[in-house]
């Protein structure tokens, strides 16, 4: 690892998450805008969408196919089926860019030609290397994902210092990059690079990266909401969803003994952690004002 790769802490998680006031609505809180899912894997627009209003979204719009819309409503009929104004989008889970209709490349491609932050996973994440490069962009693939978007990008074979690697395709493309794994490892085109590591095995469980990506969307939507973002604010957003992730999982194996648990249950935890994370935040801010 590169000495800049050090852990992501729970005090800097804790100061990248907002608690609403008095004086927040739905839209100040953050909307989060979901296209993802497809007739063959709708359970990734459920699990993304479960996420983004349990990692705290004012509001969660979520544009799909007709079969996944109806389990998203199912599942949480708040959310708002329709197009409309968003704080950030999240792309591609659920998706495979071999059978993606050429309508929906182009809307895809609007959205990376845009001004609003887009989180990039799974079957969205070829349209990043030729994208023009206007939206902020921060990717989420996996291993075999990463390897592949550095081909499509014309990048050489990773070399497997996974930390250098992810820098590397955040410098190509100017995006941030968190790259999945035990060790997650999140970087910006920069150089800075943070590890978060997967305070249990049981996380890696099918589904749980869309519950990722949700809350990545939540997390990026509450600071858009307040400021213009580039991708190098994109890195430690990524650091802290990752890490409310792992912690979220983790709560849930202890809820069960510390056995087994899903994807859904992974979202389920989310809240839990957050309020821990902004509580201690609260107290230890406290406690220094005390001094």
């Amino acid at each position: 690892m590169t000495p800049d790769a050090r852990s992501w802490t729970v005090a800097e998680a804790a100061a990248h998450l907002r608690r609403p006031t008095a004086a927040d609505d739905k839209y100040s809180r953050g909307v989060v805008g979901v296209r993802t899912g497809s007739d063959r894997y709708p359970g990734a627009a459920v699990l993304g969408v479960e996420a983004a209003h349990r990692a705290g979204a004012g509001m969660v719009r979520y544009l799909g196919p007709d079969r996944a819309t109806d389990l998203v409503l199912a599942r949480r009929p708040e959310t708002v089926a329709a197009d409309g104004r968003v704080q950030a989008w999240v792309i591609g889970s659920g998706t495979d860019a071999a059978d993606r209709a050429p309508h929906e490349t182009a809307a895809l491609g609007a959205l990376l030609a845009g001004e609003v932050p887009v989180v990039v996973d799974a079957g969205a994440l070829d349209l990043v290397p030729r994208r023009s490069r206007q939206a902020p962009v921060v990717v989420t693939p996996h291993g075999s994902e990463h390897a592949r978007l550095r081909r499509d990008a014309g990048l050489a074979e990773a070399s497997g210092d996974r930390v250098r690697d992810a820098a590397d395709t955040a410098a190509a493309l100017g995006v941030a990059v968190l790259l999945k794994g035990a060790e997650t490892i999140v970087a910006t085109p920069s150089g800075w690079s943070r590890v978060v590591t997967a305070p249990t095995s049981w996380l890696a469980a099918a589904g749980t990266g869309d519950v990722l990506g949700g809350v990545l969307g939540a997390v990026v939507a509450a600071a858009s909401a307040e400021r213009t973002l580039d991708a190098e604010d994109l890195g430690p957003l990524a650091a802290t969803a990752s890490l409310v992730h792992g912690r979220a999982a983790a709560r849930a194996s202890a809820l069960r003994g510390g056995g087994p648990i899903t994807a859904l249950d992974v979202a389920g935890a989310v809240p839990l952690v957050i309020g821990e994370l902004l509580s201690a935040d609260a107290g230890d801010a406290a406690a220094q004002r005390a001094e």
